[in-house]
């Protein structure tokens, strides 16, 4: 769960949900926003393709490696939950789960801002998490429900043909797009449709 954290970036002062911290407690998936969570900006978080925000328990030991000065705990990344067995190059967009008592859909992986480099003090990180290919998953909420320590991620419905959220974020960075995948894209209604437009002028 985040706390609103005051940062200062370009000669400006900001608010961020970026901090987020485990908690004792299961937390609530809703339709837009995990209960009592901290989003600073609406414009690029929260919302129905970005309810919540997944990130995989076995990408920690290689930014462990790479930053071993940082107070470390779950949530490093920003991520509402830290799920062990995450795997984006299995994860598909538009794959629907249960997770806990709450059902959720798989949308899009996490695009990295200057946030996350704040919140490990150097801006290099956003570079090398692009470069690392885990972005975790945001999720829209189908069921909102509630997910603790224990509870398992089960998959219910996956499309016969999409591509996986690894496939989607690498195309995201790419200068030269494979078209196929960018129509995979365009057809996934899974995407926010903003997203889907832009890459429709790839086509």
């Amino acid at each position: 769960i985040g706390r609103s954290t005051t940062v200062h970036w370009r000669g400006k002062t900001l608010q961020t949900g970026i901090f987020k911290y485990p908690v004792d407690k299961p937390i609530r998936l809703e339709s837009e926003i995990v209960a009592d969570d901290v989003i600073a900006d609406r414009r690029v978080h929260g919302g129905l393709f970005k309810a919540c925000y997944l990130f995989s328990a076995e990408a920690y030991p290689h930014w462990k490696a790479k930053y071993p000065d940082l107070d470390w705990n779950w949530g490093m990344f920003g991520e509402n939950l830290t799920v062990e067995g995450l795997d984006e190059t299995e994860l598909k967009i538009g794959s629907i789960y249960s997770l806990g008592s709450a059902l959720v859909q798989i949308t899009q992986p996490r695009e990295p801002c200057f946030k996350l480099g704040i919140r490990f003090g150097s801006q290099k990180i956003v570079k090398e998490f692009i470069e690392h290919g885990r972005p975790g998953t945001y999720v829209k909420v189908l069921r909102e429900g509630s997910v603790q320590k224990g509870d398992a991620m089960n998959l219910q419905e996956e499309p016969k043909s999409s591509l996986t959220t690894k496939q989607f974020f690498e195309l995201l960075f790419a200068k030269e797009k494979d078209i196929d995948l960018v129509r995979q894209a365009v057809e996934n209604d899974a995407l926010p449709m903003k997203k889907r437009e832009r890459l429709r002028k790839v086509l």
